[in-house]
């Protein structure tokens, strides 16, 4: 599978939780300060969604998906190989 093809798979399926573990601390964080406790976002920041808890692993998943981003992007960066005619 070519660079592209694979960052492209990666994008929608690492996206996700990245901007989701963003937006969550970001909007606690400024909930807090106007003293509003919405501790609900924190449980989501940290991985329980529900009845779903990836609390346990939702850190290394995150950093695993965030390496893998990097990674594939690198990849596309790379000069491509012209072929030989």
């Amino acid at each position: 599978m070519k660079a592209r093809q694979v960052h492209r798979l990666i994008v929608p399926v690492a996206a996700a939780p990245l901007l989701l573990t963003a937006l969550t601390g970001s909007l606690y964080s400024l909930l807090l300060e106007l003293d509003i406790d919405a501790f609900w976002l924190l449980k989501i920041h940290t991985g329980r969604f529900g009845p779903i808890n990836l609390q346990p692993i939702y850190s290394i998943l995150l950093g695993i998906l965030s390496c893998l981003l990097i990674a594939s992007g690198i990849a596309l960066w790379r000069p491509r190989r012209s072929s030989a005619r």
